[in-house]
């Protein structure tokens, strides 16, 4: 369902499942690299699969200028781009993203709410829930 230029935003707790779900999506993409999290070097780059993937985790940025300095959105034309805490940089993001919120329960039991925007509102997203 992804291509080329697509943003996913994810958001959650600490430990809710943001990085292995960035795993589960570069397996979709057939990316034979093993995903960890970015959280201390910002930005992995991952291009064995069918398209690149460029994990970022914004969690420690201190500013939106530190998050322009990445100059990301050059690699979103021809990658998919995944942000965790990507909500903190909304405003620097572009409007065509998919928003994946991660919710843990007490039991550890695990729900995602898919919040398409732009483009997004448009593809059948019914799927992804199975």
């Amino acid at each position: 369902m992804c291509r080329p230029g697509d943003v996913i935003v994810l958001q959650g707790r600490l430990g809710s499942g943001k990085t292995a779900f960035c795993g589960g999506l570069a397996e979709g993409l057939a990316i034979d690299e093993i995903v960890t999290s970015p959280s201390f070097v910002l930005v992995r780059r991952y291009d064995s699969g069918f398209l690149p993937l460029v994990h970022v985790d914004v969690y420690r940025l201190g500013s939106l200028a530190e998050f322009d300095d990445l100059d990301l959105m050059e690699d979103a034309d021809e990658a998919v781009v995944v942000i965790e805490w990507g909500d903190a940089v909304a405003g620097h993001l572009p409007e065509d993203r998919l928003r994946v919120v991660l919710e843990v329960d007490e039991s550890g039991s695990r729900d995602l709410v898919f919040d398409p925007q732009g483009h997004w509102r448009s593809r059948a997203l019914e799927g992804l829930a199975s």
